[in-house]
This record gives structure tokens, sequence and C-alpha cells, in this order.
């Protein structure tokens, strides 16, 4: 048998490691690894047409699998590309290895050409970040990177020059098992007895939900029920908790709805869940606060706890149920309930009221009638701005549904290369990209690799031409909005002429006919719905401390935003509160 070299070994060992796919570019530095990978049929090299797309593509894979993904860049600026995608895995807790190809290892430190330095570059985007400088660290070194990024959740960064890769791997490497999963992790029975304490002891109890309730819904609703207490989430809480919750007020912050600002400001006791919720502002000062996460590093650095526990929701819920006395009086979530009814009702007549009619199109009918359309298992993959508003506000979860966006980083652009990603993983489920134009616009040129792998990803362009978020934020900072207009063309035309699917709506009739097409098409399609720029947000509560500084702002004097479903579920869930 031929040895390997050091390429060759790498590849192999990402192959035990689970992954399936390397997302990148090829070229002279990396060329080795992506050689390799040709000859090896357990992964897959994914051409896309700029490295943002291959992190963005990789860190939503990690997601919705929960596997190690990967992607990779060449030299310099090609690993320089990486970097916007690998900050919004590694923000998002998504274990990503990247390879960051490095120049001859010889002239490291000479001003060589495309030289960088990846070990600086990617220091905080990354829980590891080191570079193979010797053949002899592997596969030490590859292994410690893969249990980073999995055992910590996020990105670990492996720089390797170009010379290295080629060489013979060593002979008596020490190759060991690799931790592919992550553990669960209960708190410690006295952190135990004092929330539970504190439960018995208060009289109104809120739980605010995060993206750490994935797994947990059965628990949370368990612990409601026991304890009578609303339960409000974040966004990246909404796709986990909101769904077959009786006990559901809303999102809080200023993409919010509905109660989750009243549920969580007029308890007495606030249980963060699995959250690291970074608006402080939405958060009370004047009651006590709990918070449970299984990364400690997020307990206490939003807001003064009262009691910080860590561990994972599902465990520690399981621990706490069975021991907090069971609540009996509904008043305080009962009047939640009904404020949250109350709110919704107050919001959706905007958007019901002559929507056929309505030139441009309301981009909220368009993300009602989209919610409506789309398969109960689809991934919506959502680009950041006012596509975040429309997300939040009417896609409805169901437990089988995913939502997929760069809701901690906030990156523009993220929403087409997530649902390559995404559409990897299973050509056979619905993947649909909610486009703004400022963000397709961004890395457009990635479309075409939907027609290359001939991906049935379906893009519904909200095209306003305009940055509507930017505008937000100008018009709470008084000031005038410049700078925000795009000159679009037909986009429906351009993927037409790429090879896709693609149609234009101007008007509201003409929509859901299209959307219907659109799905049924077996590969790539482009749905160009021009929207009205002037449909934007205000949440429930806002005041001049929450928009500070904020890069999600909203005016008062805009109209309020449509909640789609959520006013249905709000209304069965209003019934069931028993009458005197």
């Amino acid at each position: 048998m031929a040895k390997q070299n050091v390429s060759e070994q790498f590849v192999d060992i990402l192959a035990r490691a689970g992954v399936k796919r390397m997302y990148g570019v090829v070229g002279d530095s990396l060329n080795p690894v992506v050689d390799a990978i040709r000859r090896n049929s357990a992964i897959d090299w994914i051409q896309v047409r700029h490295e943002e797309t291959a992190a963005f593509a990789a860190g939503a894979e990690a997601q919705i699998t929960g596997s190690l993904a990967a992607c990779a860049g060449s030299c310099g600026p090609g690993n320089l590309h990486l970097i916007n995608g690998l900050y919004d895995a590694h923000r998002s807790m998504a274990p990503v290895l990247a390879l960051a190809s490095h120049i001859p290892s010889s002239e490291i430190g000479l001003g060589y050409f495309q030289e960088t330095h990846p070990e600086l570059l990617f220091q905080e985007c990354s829980h590891y970040n080191e570079m193979i400088s010797n053949p002899q660290q592997m596969p030490r070194l590859l292994q410690t990177a893969i249990q980073h990024a999995i055992g910590r959740g996020g990105v670990s960064v492996v720089s390797m020059p170009g010379d290295i890769a080629s060489q013979p791997a060593p002979e008596k490497s020490i190759e060991h098992a690799l931790v592919t999963s992550r553990p669960t992790v209960r708190p410690g029975d006295e952190e135990i007895e004092k929330l539970c304490r504190m439960v018995d002891e208060a009289k109104r109890v809120t739980l605010f939900c995060g993206s750490g309730t994935a797994g947990a819904h059965t628990e949370v609703m368990e612990f409601a029920e026991r304890v009578k207490a609303p339960v409000g989430h974040a966004l990246r809480g909404k796709e986990w908790i909101q769904y077959d919750n009786p006990y559901d007020v809303g999102m809080s912050g200023l993409l919010g709805y509905g109660a989750a600002y009243e549920a969580t400001n007029e308890c007495d006791l606030l249980i963060l869940l699995g959250t690291d919720f970074p608006y402080n502002a939405f958060l009370p000062s004047d009651v006590k606060i709990v918070q449970v996460d299984v990364r400690p590093e997020h307990l206490g650095r939003r807001s003064k706890l009262d009691l910080a526990v860590w561990g994972d929701v599902r465990e520690t819920l399981r621990c706490l149920t069975p021991r907090v006395r069971t609540k009996t009086d509904r008043k305080f979530l009962d009047r939640m309930l009904k404020k949250h009814a109350d709110a919704l009702e107050g919001v959706v007549k905007a958007y019901t009221r002559k929507v056929e009619k309505h030139i441009p199109i309301h981009p909220e009918y368009v993300a009602s009638v989209l919610d409506d359309l789309a398969d109960d298992d689809a991934v919506f993959t959502v680009d950041t701005g006012m596509c975040n508003v429309w997300a939040a506000r009417y896609l409805s979860p169901n437990g089988k549904r995913r939502v997929i966006g760069s809701f901690s980083h906030g990156s523009m652009a993220n929403a087409l290369p997530q649902a390559i990603g995404a559409q990897f993983i299973d050509r056979n489920r619905q993947v649909v990209s909610m486009s703004g134009d400022g963000g397709f616009t961004m890395l457009m040129g990635d479309f075409l690799t939907l027609v290359q792998y001939d991906l049935p990803v379906k893009v519904v362009l909200f095209n306003n031409s305009s940055l509507g978020m930017v505008e937000l934020e100008m018009l709470v900072a008084g000031l005038p909005s410049f700078g925000t207009t795009n000159k679009n063309p037909d986009f429906a035309a351009i993927a037409r002429a790429a090879g896709a699917y693609g149609v234009r709506v101007e008007k509201p009739k003409q929509l859901e006919s299209a959307l219907k097409d659109a799905f049924k098409h077996k590969g790539p399609a482009l749905v160009d719905v021009v929207t009205d720029p002037n449909a934007l947000s205000i949440p429930p509560k806002i005041s001049a401390e929450m928009v500070t500084g904020f890069a999600l702002s909203a005016s008062k004097i805009v109209l309020d935003g449509g909640v789609g479903r959520m006013v249905q579920m709000a209304r069965s869930n209003l019934r069931n509160v028993p009458r005197p």
C-alpha cells in the first residue's frame, strides 16, 4: 500500500469525524488537499464561487445536522474570504473545521506573494487556531481542532502550507477515537435546590427561551404548566419553543411582538433558558433573574443574575420540575395571554385589508403566503434586515421546520449561501432562501452554484430596491436616508439566463401561482417579488434607550407589523383560559 501524504491523512481524518463535504474554491496551496478529496469517495468537494459562501454553507450544514462540517480557502486572499462566514458559524455555535491553506513554509515571514498570518487573523472567530508547520504534528493537531469545534460548539481553523500538505505523513502517527457529539451537562444539586426555592417563593414566574431550548420543548412545557408561567422567546428560540405552546406570549426585542416584553418585566422571577439575548434594554432591572446555560461564559454577561445555573436546559428542567411545588394561581399567566392576544389583534389588521390590490406588494403578504405554501418540514434561510422581521412574524414553526439566519453575527448575504449548505444535506427537502435584494446581490455569483449542482433551492427575493433596515437606523437617528437605494435589474431574467427557473411578480394576484410553480420546479428557482420599500416594522415596546447603538432599529412613524398565523395561536390559547 502506498504511503499517505499529509493531505490524504488530513482528508481521512475528516471523513472519520463525519464530514461529508468540504466547501471552497480551489487554488495553488490548496491543490494537494483538493486532489486528496478527489481520490477519497467519503468526502465531496463542493466548488463555490466565493469562499465566504463556503463558510456560510458549512455553518448552515453544521447547524442543521449538529455534526462537523468543513470549508477551505487557498493561501492569502482565498482564506481571508472565509472570515465573515466563520464569524457567523462561530457565533451560532456551529461546529465547523476551516482549512486555511498557507504559502510555502520556507517563505513565511518574508513578505512572500499572498502572505498573511492566518494564525492571527482567525483568532477571534475560533476556539482553536493553529498551523501545521511540520508533518509530525499530524494527525494530533487536526484531531485536537476537531474536538474543539465539536466539544465547544464553534469554529476551529487549521492553517497548512502547501508544501507541508504534499509531504509524507508520519509513519507512526497516533490516531485516537474522535469525539463526534457533545455530552449533556447537569447542574449540581446545590444549584437545583436554590432554583427550586426561588421558584416556590415567586408568585409570578416568566420563562424566556433561546436556541438552548433545542430538544427541550417537552420539558419547558411541563415546567411552564407546573408553575403557570408565560413563555416568551428570542428570535433564535422561536423555532424550538413557539409551536404547540399554550403559554406563548411572543418574542421580545426590536423584532418582537405580543406580550413578551410585559411578561418579562412584570414578573417577580424571570428564568432565562438557553439564551444569550444581547439587548439588555428589553430585560428588567428590578426583578429576580435566573439564567440557565450550557456555556458558563454566557452566564451573567447581559444582566445581573440572582442565580447562575451551569447546565443544559433539558437536564436542568428534568431535575427541577419534579421538585418544585405546583402553582394553582393562573392570574398572571392568563393576564399575559390576554395581553398577547390583544396585541396581535391590534396589528394584524394592517396587512389584511386590500392586500390583493396594494402595489407595490406588501412584503408581509409575501411572507404570509410563503408560510402557507411551504412544506411542513421546509428549511428557511433568512437574510439579515427586513427579511428577519418577516420571518420572525410570519414563519410558523411546527417542530419540523428549520429557520437559519445570521441571527447572532448579523451579516448581510447569508441566506443564499446557507441555503446551499442546507440543500446538500437532503436534495428532497424543501429549502427556501428568503433573500433581500441587498443581501442577494452581495453574493449573487453563487446563484450559479445552484445551477452547477442543480440544487433545487427556491430563492424568494424580497425586492424593494433599498436597504430597508439601514433606512430605519437613519430615521431613528434623525437622519435623512442616504445611500440606501439600489438600482436593480430584472432578477428573474438573470436567473433564466443562468439556466434556472425565474419569474417576476409585480402584482399581488400573481404571487400565489408564481410561488406554487416555483416550488413544483425540480431545479433551482428564483421568484423576484417587487415589494413596497415603505413597509417597515415597529416593536410593541420601544424607547430611545432600546434603539441606541442597535443595528436593527425601528421608527414610530412607520406602520405596525403584522403577525401572520400567530394571532390564530394566540386566540386558541386565550380560549383555553378558564372562565370564572
